[in-house]
């Protein structure tokens, strides 16, 4: 049985330059968990744990009808209450506003093949299995970015200004405006690598 990788299938979204540059992004479908808080807490954890133990759950459902798949990168998207926090830039958002006040949807890229239906269906299953704290509220996602600016820090998360900052030079530069929410693809497993290698693609959508 051959086994789809989407690292593989889909480079261009997985790859990015350590340099800013403007690309687009296709429609794709996720699962999702949604949470507000310092992710370097507990909650913040669970939340993973139970996105994972639907994505494989998921995984084994389809490989048991000959359609095995990798699970994908974990992602990210960030924001905050900018009517509390007014005004701020990309960089300046990351270094201004709270860890405790950062709201986030972390995502986990599917095959096309997956439906919503069998998600939910894997989601009963593992329920009654494994019980996990916070598995009913992981969700089936749907995704469109279109045009955003793009580029793979390496390094730190505590460093992700000096990037930020490269990015907002050009999104300046072409007067772009904010359009979507600031997502981060973790290429690094960053619960096991150290920081100095740890690699993120920042992505911003603009219009």
């Amino acid at each position: 049985m051959e086994k789809l990788d989407l690292t593989k299938k889909y480079k261009p979204y997985y790859s990015a330059k350590t340099k800013p540059e403007l690309i687009h992004v296709e429609e794709a479908y996720y699962l999702s968990i949604a949470g507000k808080g310092d992710p370097s807490g507990s909650l913040f954890a669970e939340k993973i744990q139970a996105l994972y133990s639907t994505a494989y759950a998921v995984k084994f459902t389809y490989k048991d009808e000959g359609k095995d798949f990798v699970v994908a990168k974990l992602e990210g998207l960030w924001w905050f209450d900018e009517e509390k926090y007014k005004g701020l830039t990309i960089t300046e958002s990351s270094q201004k506003v709270p860890r405790s006040e950062w709201e986030y949807r972390l995502l986990i890229r599917m095959p096309e093949y997956v439906t919503e239906e069998q998600v939910r269906e894997c989601i009963a299953a593992t329920h009654e299995k494994k019980p996990l704290k916070f598995l009913d509220e992981v969700e089936f996602y749907k995704m469109k970015e279109g045009q955003c600016i793009q580029m793979l820090h390496v390094g730190p998360f505590a460093n992700e200004p000096e990037s930020l900052q490269k990015m907002q030079g050009l999104i300046e530069e072409n007067a772009f405006k904010k359009n979507g929410l600031h997502h981060e693809i973790y290429l690094s497993d960053f619960r096991r690598t150290a920081p100095e290698k740890l690699k993120t693609i920042l992505r911003e959508p603009v219009a």
